[in-house]
């Protein structure tokens, strides 16, 4: 099974942070039976990320891709998904009930922005996330290929690859 990781975000690409999230969901794969070919690195543009999925699913059969998932306008990595795969994005109601949710046990008042993270690509299912508040999303590609968009602050993405991602490819290649 052939590998790909995608990095989302202008902070990596201009050299402002190091890609340590990619180092390590390599060494996970790797000891997970994928065997990794490539790791992109693409900034917050949405065409540049549609681009890096298309990409990827062409010469990957698992794809993972971490970074730009939280609610600002420059986390547009789910439009750059659903402009790859020619699906639109769905607000689902599960996904806004837990953000609703989890700013109220923070006592905190939840931005209108936050509803952005409640939008999924038509198709694809989602990983409430135990810590931050950006789900992460899972599609079946063209019947066989994994892909799977995990949030970029490292501790959120590793709990989603650890507790979802992993499991998942572990019993795909046995």
């Amino acid at each position: 099974m052939r590998g790909e990781v995608i990095s989302v975000g202008n902070e990596i690409l201009l050299g402002d942070i190091a890609n340590s999230n990619a180092q390590w969901i390599s060494v996970q794969l790797a000891v997970a039976g994928v065997d990794v070919r490539r790791q992109q690195v693409v900034g917050d543009d949405i065409a540049s990320i549609a681009d890096a999925f298309r990409l990827a699913l062409s010469r990957a059969d698992v794809v993972i891709s971490t970074g730009g998932l939280g609610p600002t306008g420059d986390d547009i990595t789910r439009e750059g998904l659903a402009g790859a795969l020619g699906v639109r994005l769905e607000r689902h109601a599960d996904i806004e009930d837990f953000l609703r949710e989890r700013f109220r046990r923070l006592g905190r008042e939840m931005p209108e922005s936050n509803l952005r993270q409640a939008d999924v690509p038509q198709g694809a299912t989602f990983i409430l996330p135990e810590r931050g508040t950006a789900p992460g999303l899972v599609m079946e590609v063209e019947g066989a290929k994994r892909l799977y968009v995990v949030p970029g602050v490292p501790a959120e993405m590793k709990e989603m690859i650890e507790g979802a991602v992993l499991p998942e490819l572990r019993a795909l290649t046995g």
